[in-house]
C-alpha cells in the first residue's frame, strides 16, 4: 500500500502543469481588468523585433472574457492529455508548439497584427495526440493512443479545419495551423526518440 500511494500521487502531479498554466492565463486576465492600462499590448506583433517577448507571452494573453472562456476548456483537456506522458513532456512540447506557432505567425500575419491567445497552443496539443498514434511504442500504448485520438477529432476535429480553413475576420489561422505544425514536430521529435530509446 506504501509504495501504490506514492505512484497514484506522481500520476496526479503530472496533471499540474495545465492547470497551472491555466491559472496563470486566468489571473494575468483578472489583472488586465483591474489594472490600468492593456497586458495584451506584450502579445506578438508581426515583424517587430521589438514584440518577440510575445513568442512566450503571446499564448498567455486574451483579448477579453469570451476569448480566454472559449480557449480554457480546449486547453485543459487536451493539455492534460499531453501531460499523460509527464510534466516534463507537456513543457517540452509546449515550448515546441509556441515557439514554431509564434515564429510562423510573426512571418506570415500582416506587419503590425498583434496575435495573442491560447489557442496555438491548442492547435499544438490536437496535433501533437492525433500524430502521436503513429509513434514507434508498443502496441497497446499505440491502440490508446488511437482511441483517444478518434474522440478528440470528434470532439474538436470541426472546430480546428473550420479554426485553420474557414476562421472569422480577426481570428488569425496563422497562429492555429502553425501552432498545430509546432505540434506534429513535438509528436515527431518525441517519436523519434522513443524509437532510439530500448525497448
Amino acid at each position: 500500500m506504501s509504495t501504490s500511494a506514492p505512484a497514484r500521487s506522481n500520476k496526479i502531479a503530472r496533471y499540474i502543469s495545465p492547470v497551472l498554466l491555466l491559472a496563470l492565463m486566468w489571473a494575468i486576465q483578472i489583472l488586465d481588468a483591474i489594472l490600468p492600462g492593456s497586458f495584451t499590448g506584450f502579445g506578438l506583433r508581426s515583424w517587430d523585433f521589438g514584440s518577440l517577448q510575445g513568442l512566450v507571452l503571446g499564448p498567455l494573453l486574451h483579448s477579453g472574457w469570451p476569448h480566454l472562456i472559449a480557449n480554457s476548456l480546449p486547453f485543459l483537456v487536451l493539455g492534460c492529455l499531453v501531460a499523460v506522458e509527464g510534466a516534463k513532456r507537456f513543457w517540452l512540447v509546449t515550448v515546441i508548439v509556441a515557439l514554431i506557432g509564434g515564429a510562423g505567425t510573426w512571418l506570415l500575419n500582416a506587419p503590425g497584427t498583434l496575435t495573442v491567445g491560447a489557442s496555438v497552443l491548442v492547435f499544438g496539443y490536437f496535433a501533437y495526440i492525433v500524430v502521436r498514434v503513429f509513434s514507434p511504442r508498443p502496441i497497446a500504448h499505440r491502440i490508446a493512443y488511437a482511441l483517444i485520438a478518434v474522440i478528440i477529432v470528434v470532439l474538436y476535429g470541426g472546430s480546428m479545419l473550420s479554426g485553420i480553413v474557414g476562421v472569422s475576420a480577426g481570428i488569425s489561422w496563422q497562429a492555429h495551423l502553425f501552432g498545430a505544425l509546432g505540434g506534429a514536430v513535438a509528436a515527431l521529435a518525441g517519436a523519434r526518440r522513443s524509437g532510439a530509446s530500448p525497448a
